[in-house]
């Protein structure tokens, strides 16, 4: 059943997607009536989630293909975006998801740790846009005018508020946020618009964290499903005047966050020391607790 105007046709990639959030959110653009581009990570000659996926959706009655490149690789993202455009004529949506958890406290965390992390989530994401934006922006010359074009980045609160023992992954998820806000402002004019989400979900890289098996009655607080809808919708066109936005979702709630804002400005009317700057921030930190365990505590 098709909710979504205009999204039958429409040609998503979407990675990571053999399982968890990705696999949730192939299936739901391929019930819209999208041709789904399934890419999941898999080494030469081992068996890939992401054909399961793509089974499913055929036997669903919808269009898929699997794709089982490592994405934080730049040739193999330039292909996977020409695989889409090659066989079913073109690109519409990019939905990134693809990523991995090396957690370890800031004092214990390898280089390797830190380096893999940084590599599969922020370079994973920056791979493929930047040949999906290259791709658009060619489109939009070509036509003299703006295309359709969406990108929908996965980040995390942890990007957000940071988690004490994921230094490598607070940080990607972070710089998402910040490349999303980078090509909704630096593709816009050609017609694409980019959204990153904060998901809460039951998921295998969640699993081992606890308290992601919740449920109220029947309903599963942190199912995958309930993200899904969300991304369904910024994909089509329905969100055509949504961009440069962060989302948290989960259960049944999407919360839209709001851009930086300033909390409290000071001046001197001659110019700043040490002594006077101590003068104004000491009292004014005073009433305020410090961020901890991953909370911004209120006075």
């Amino acid at each position: 059943m098709h909710v979504l105007e205009g999204m039958e046709g429409k040609v998503a990639i979407i990675t990571g997607a053999g399982r968890g959030l990705g696999r949730s959110e192939a299936v739901e653009y391929a019930r819209e009536g999208a041709k789904v581009v399934v890419n999941d990570f898999a080494p030469p000659g081992a068996e890939n989630p992401a054909d399961t996926v793509v089974a499913e959706i055929r036997d669903a009655g919808g269009d898929a293909l699997a794709h089982t490149g490592d994405v934080a690789d730049w040739d193999t993202a330039k292909g996977l975006v020409q695989l889409a455009v090659d066989t079913y004529g073109s690109l519409d949506i990019l939905v990134n998801n693809a990523g991995i958890l090396r957690d370890r406290m800031l004092f214990n965390m390898s280089e390797e740790e830190w380096d893999a992390v940084i590599r599969v989530h922020l370079k994973g994401h920056f791979c493929t846009m930047r040949h999906a934006g290259e791709y658009w922006r060619d489109k939009s010359k070509a036509a003299d005018g703006p295309v359709y074009g969406r990108i929908i980045n996965t980040s995390s609160e942890a990007g957000l508020l940071g988690s004490a023992g994921q230094a490598n992954y607070s940080a990607a998820k972070g710089g998402i946020i910040q490349l999303t806000l980078v090509a909704a402002q630096g593709l816009g004019r050609y017609g694409v618009n980019a959204n990153a989400i904060a998901p809460r979900a039951n998921t295998q890289m969640t699993e081992s964290l606890g308290g992601f098996d919740a449920k109220e009655g029947d309903f599963e607080v942190f199912a995958t499903d309930n993200v899904s809808p969300l991304v369904a919708y910024l994909g089509s066109p329905q969100a055509a005047k949504v961009t440069g936005q962060v989302f948290i979702v989960y259960g049944r709630q999407i919360t839209v966050l709001a851009g930086p804002t300033a909390d409290t400005q000071f001046e001197v009317t001659d110019h700043w020391t040490p002594d006077n700057v101590a003068e104004v921030l000491t009292p004014f930190y005073a009433g305020r607790a410090p961020l901890r365990d991953g909370m911004l505590m209120k006075y």
